[in-house]
């Protein structure tokens, strides 16, 4: 096996275990992963949120780590990459409004390589209009997004560590589902 490329988009409040998780286990795995966000340099970092569910009607959040950023966001150049990983939290409602955010998701999906996405994640791949006809799930509350963009909604496992696997989308619920998530994922990049 061979190292791949892989990038993943996080802002401030990324959800701490669906970036840091991925992050680690691209490189437990051998492949080189640059991290971006939009105004951002390398050496920077953005702040991540620890999302939970302590049985209240929504989940919890609290501060999380600063969280690296490794490539300076106007040198990222997608065409070079193998892979494309969206985490969640709040930054996907701040990052789909970013056109460069957009023009980056829809190369990927243009020319066919392995996308993940989890959460709110969801919320950029409508915004970007990539997933019509597309099987995939998110965090509950993003379905109606996803439905509009022409989505096929599929109901996440109750305790959120399903996936869901449609040509070369990953798509999750939540934190809970990462070890299935990446999985899919390094099947689809490997």
């Amino acid at each position: 096996m061979s190292a791949k490329r892989v990038l993943m988009l996080v802002g401030d409040f990324v959800e701490d275990y669906e970036a840091i998780f991925p992050y680690q286990a691209m490189q437990m795995a051998g492949h080189h992963i640059d991290t971006a966000s939009p105004g951002k340099e390398s050496g920077s970092t953005v702040v991540t949120a620890i999302h939970d569910f302590e049985g209240f009607q929504t989940y919890t959040e609290k501060r999380g780590h600063n969280f690296p950023i490794t490539i300076d966001w106007g040198l990222v150049d997608e065409s070079t990459y193998d892979g494309l990983i969206i985490p969640g939290g709040r930054s996907p409602e701040f990052l789909q409004l970013d056109e460069r955010v957009l023009e980056i998701v829809r190369k990927f999906f243009a020319d066919n390589k392995p996308v993940a996405s989890t959460c709110h994640g969801g919320l950029i791949l409508a915004a970007a209009e990539v997933v019509e006809g597309r099987r995939c799930q998110a965090y509950p509350s993003c379905w109606r997004e996803l439905a509009w963009a022409g989505a096929i909604w599929e109901e996440p496992t109750p305790g959120y560590d399903g996936v869901t696997a449609d040509g070369n989308l990953v798509t999750a619920a939540a934190w809970p589902g990462n070890p299935a998530w990446m999985r899919e994922f390094l099947k689809l990049l490997n």
